[in-house]
C-alpha cells in the first residue's frame, strides 16, 4: 500500500501582502480625499489631475522609500543580533547552555534528553546561534531582497490605487461628474479591497469590506467639506 505524502498548505506571501495592503489602502484613500477636496475648491479637472498626480508621485516616493528603510532596520537588526549571540556562544558558552536547556526543559524534556542537544551544539556553533536566535530571541532570518521587494510592492500598490479615483478626471472635463464617477469607482475598489484583505487574513470578508469603504469615504467627505466651506468664505 502506498503511503500517500502529506502536503501542509501554508501562505508564505505574508509580508507580501502586508506591503500591497499599506500601498492600496493609502493609494485608494489620500487620493480619493485630495480629488474630492479640489472639487469641492471648483478647481478644473486638468488641475485635480496634476494634482492628483503629483501627490501619487509623492506619496509612492516616499511610502516605497519608507518600506525600503524598514525591510533594511529589520535586516541591520538580524544581523547585529546574530552577531552578538554569536560572540556569547563563544565567550559564555555555559549561560548559553543553560539557556538552551530552558528552552528545552520548557517543551518537557529531561536533562537526560537534552544532554545529547547540547553536545551537538557545542560540535556546530553555526547550528547553535542560529537556534538562538530562533528561539531565545523569536528572530527570522530576513529576506535579503526584502526590503526592494517592499519598497516596489508598496509603490506600485499606491500607484495602482492612486490611478483609481484619478481615472475620471482624465476623462471627464465636467469636475461634478467626474467626482460622481471618481466616488463610484474609488468606493467599489474600497468595498473589494476591503472584502479581499479580510478573506485572506482570515477575517470577516463583509465587515471588512464596510470598515474599508467607510474609512475612505469619511476621509474624501471631509475633505469635500472642509474645501467647500473655504472656498465659499
Amino acid at each position: 500500500m502506498s503511503k500517500i505524502k502529506h502536503v501542509e498548505k501554508h501562505s508564505t506571501a505574508g509580508e507580501l501582502v502586508r506591503d500591497i495592503v499599506i500601498g492600496m489602502s493609502d493609494g485608494l484613500t489620500v487620493p480619493f480625499a485630495l480629488a474630492a477636496g479640489l472639487s469641492g475648491a471648483a478647481a478644473s479637472s486638468a488641475l485635480i489631475v496634476t494634482g492628483g498626480l503629483s501627490e501619487i508621485a509623492a506619496g509612492a516616493i516616499a511610502m516605497g522609500l519608507g518600506g525600503y528603510l524598514a525591510g533594511k532596520s529589520d535586516r541591520d537588526h538580524y544581523l547585529n543580533e546574530k552577531r552578538r549571540e554569536a560572540e556569547e556562544v563563544m565567550d559564555r558558552p555555559d549561560e548559553e547552555k543553560n539557556e538552551v536547556e530552558e528552552v528545552f526543559k520548557g517543551y518537557g524534556l529531561t536533562d537526560q534528553q537534552i544532554a545529547p542537544i547540547l553536545q551537538a551544539f557545542q560540535a556546530d556553533h553555526k547550528a547553535w546561534v542560529n537556534f538562538m536566535m530562533r528561539f531565545e530571541l523569536g528572530l527570522e532570518e530576513p529576506d535579503p531582497k526584502r526590503a526592494r521587494i517592499s519598497a516596489i510592492a508598496i509603490a506600485s500598490s499606491y500607484i495602482v490605487g492612486g490611478l483609481i479615483p484619478l481615472s475620471p478626471y482624465m476623462i471627464l472635463p465636467q469636475v461634478s461628474t467626474a467626482l460622481t464617477w471618481s466616488c463610484i469607482f474609488t468606493l467599489a475598489a474600497l468595498l473589494m479591497f476591503g472584502y479581499g484583505k479580510a478573506k485572506f487574513i482570515g477575517g470577516n470578508p463583509v465587515k471588512g469590506a464596510f470598515q474599508t469603504l467607510i474609512i475612505g469615504a469619511v476621509a474624501a467627505g471631509t475633505a469635500y467639506a472642509i474645501a467647500c466651506l473655504v472656498s465659499h468664505r
